[in-house]
């Protein structure tokens, strides 16, 4: 059966000159129109639609494009190098505008219509023989011209998905269960990812014959046929899913989150991402999460870091002070006794030991808290503290700035 040449500049309607951009504005009004959410239910609009966006994946595609413009049809087996060369005639004349010959002075123009070339693409005699005015076999000839025709699909496996996932601080340090509602796509109950119900019909594109014939000029081209694939036979599509094997869906999901998960861990949960056709297995599920902050905890790594204020004389002197920690009950933080040194200036470090994240990877181990010292001086307000203080620099009359003003 032959397959008629489309004109994909026509249906568009827009002239062959048209730039990328023309064709790009052509194709959303056209598609505004005649989308099928626009138009539910219309037939026509819906095949309207189909030839629109097939005459858009052509023109839109440079390199589909110019197969297009010199062959005057398209066809995803045709390589662009043998197209090149039958355009500008080097497959013998077999397109128009090419070298003509004949007897006695009169030009007659080589005609292959009607020609079938499938007979030498097989492991046949026919395919053996060399012809002299080639040069070589037909099939050394126009093997190029045609790469091979799509294959049946088969069963493909599901693709992964990823989601942020957002938890709270306390979450991400103790664990607990998390609840999230993601889009899925699950296998078609109707067809069971098969995208055809039913048994096999013959192609009504090639009447059962697997092959097409495509006009290039005036050369004809037997091509697979693109609907069927070449097997001459096809299914009708499920109805349920219209034959795409698999149906969306929005799922609940609920998984637990493992206590000293990090901010920007990724966690993947096999077998949770779309699912395969006709039994291939299903994508993974990839939860990238991100922990909230808390206002007194930074956490770093495992560590968990804190700033405490001391007093004046906490710090000069040396002290046993309460500081929060994250060992608390379910409702928050904790807290415990450090002993500060004395003489501790502010901005001084003090790390306890295993009182920080318990590690996600590690079983059993335990970051550590540091604590930052920030020393608070008091506002004097009474003539007797002042006294005091006066006192207490005069026994103590250290300059804190000396050394740096004799490096200056």
């Amino acid at each position: 059966m032959a397959t008629q040449t489309k004109d994909y500049y026509g249906t568009l309607g827009v002239k062959k000159t048209a730039t990328s951009d023309e064709i790009r504005k052509a194709f959303r009004k056209l598609a505004r129109k005649h989308h099928p959410d626009v138009n539910p239910g219309d037939k026509k609009s819906e095949e309207k639609f189909k030839e629109i966006s097939e005459a858009n994946d052509v023109l839109s595609d440079d390199k589909k494009r110019k197969i297009y413009d010199q062959l005057g049809f398209y066809s995803d087996n045709i390589d662009p190098a043998a197209a090149e060369a039958a355009s500008r005639g080097g497959y013998g004349g077999g397109f128009e505008g090419a070298p003509r010959a004949g007897r006695g002075g009169q030009e007659v123009p080589f005609d292959f219509g009607g020609f079938d070339f499938s007979g030498f693409q097989g492991g046949g005699k026919a395919a053996q023989q060399e012809s002299a005015g080639f040069g070589g076999s037909f099939r050394d000839v126009f093997s190029g011209m045609f790469s091979g025709g799509r294959q049946a699909r088969g069963p493909q496996p599901g693709t992964d998905l990823e989601y942020q996932v957002q938890i709270d601080f306390w979450t991400a340090i103790r664990g607990g269960v998390t609840r999230l509602e993601i889009q899925r796509q699950e296998q078609c109950p109707t067809c069971k990812g098969r995208a055809v119900v039913g048994g096999s019909m013959e192609c009504p594109e090639c009447h059962g014959s697997g092959q097409v014939t495509q006009m290039g000029g005036r050369m004809k081209f037997n091509i697979q046929c693109p609907r069927c694939g070449g097997s001459g036979q096809v299914q009708n599509a499920c109805p349920t899913c219209d034959g795409a094997g698999v149906l969306t869906r929005r799922e609940p999901l609920e998984f637990r989150i493992k206590a000293g998960t990090r901010d920007g861990q990724r966690i993947r949960l096999a077998g949770k991402g779309n699912s395969g056709t006709e039994g291939a297995p299903a994508g993974d599920l990839y939860l990238l999460i991100k922990v909230g902050s808390h206002k007194l905890f930074q956490r770093v790594g495992d560590d968990i870091h804190v700033t405490v204020p001391v007093t004046a004389m906490e710090a000069a002197l040396g002290a046993k002070i309460e500081v929060p920690t994250i060992d608390g009950d379910n409702s928050g933080a904790g807290h415990t006794q450090l002993k500060i040194p004395p003489g501790t200036q502010t901005g001084q470090k003090l790390r306890m030991r295993e009182k920080g994240v318990p590690s996600a990877t590690r079983e059993g181990k335990r970051g550590d808290q540091i604590v930052e010292v920030r020393v608070v001086v008091p506002k004097v307000q009474d003539e007797r503290s002042k006294e005091i203080l006066r006192e207490l620099q005069k026994l103590n009359p250290e300059d804190p700035r000396a050394e740096m003003l004799a490096e200056v």
